[in-house]
C-alpha cells in the first residue's frame, strides 16, 4: 500500500476528479492525502456508489493549498510519508500561493518522489508496472551539504 498525494488547482480539479473516477478501484487500494477542496472532491468521488466497490477511501485532507496545504504536503514528503504526487497544476493562471507551489514541486524533485503534473503523466505513472510493486526511490546523499563548513 502506497501513500498517494492528490492536488489540483481550481481550473484542473474537474480533470483530476475524472481521472480519479476512472482509476477508482486502483486508488482505493492505497492511502490518499490531498489538499483542502481537492480532498473533499476526491472523497466525494470515491465514496459515490460505495456499495458497489465495498471499499471506503483511506484519505487524509490537509488545509487548502493557499492556506498552508502545499507546505503541509511538502513536510510529509520530507518525512518520507508520501510515495508519489499527482499535482494537476494550472500553468495559465497565476496562483496566490505560487511560491508554495514551486516549493512543493522542488521538494518532490529533491526527494525523488514520482510526480505527475498533467493527465498524461498521471496515466503513465498509474499504469506503470512499478505502481503496485515495492519501490524505494534512490535518494541523493546530502551529508556533504549538511556537514559543510559554516565559516561566517
Amino acid at each position: 500500500m502506497k501513500t498517494i498525494a492528490l492536488v489540483a488547482h481550481d481550473n484542473r480539479k474537474r480533470d483530476l476528479i475524472e481521472w480519479v473516477e476512472f482509476n477508482k478501484e486502483t486508488l482505493l487500494k492505497h492511502k490518499l492525502v490531498c489538499t483542502g477542496t481537492t480532498g473533499r472532491m476526491v472523497e466525494a468521488a470515491l465514496t459515490q456508489n460505495i456499495s458497489l466497490s465495498g471499499r471506503k477511501p483511506d484519505i487524509r485532507i490537509l488545509r487548502s493549498g493557499p492556506l498552508g496545504g502545499d507546505q503541509q504536503l511538502g513536510a510529509l514528503i520530507c518525512e518520507g510519508e508520501v510515495d508519489m504526487l499527482f499535482f494537476l497544476w494550472d500553468p495559465m493562471q497565476p496562483q496566490p500561493h505560487d511560491v508554495d507551489v514551486k516549493a512543493l514541486l522542488r521538494i518532490s524533485s529533491l526527494y525523488n518522489v514520482p510526480t505527475a503534473i498533467n493527465r498524461s503523466s498521471a496515466d503513465y505513472l498509474i499504469s506503470s508496472e512499478l505502481f503496485d510493486s515495492e519501490y524505494k526511490p534512490k535518494l541523493k546523499n546530502f551529508s556533504e551539504y549538511l556537514n559543510r563548513s559554516l565559516d561566517i
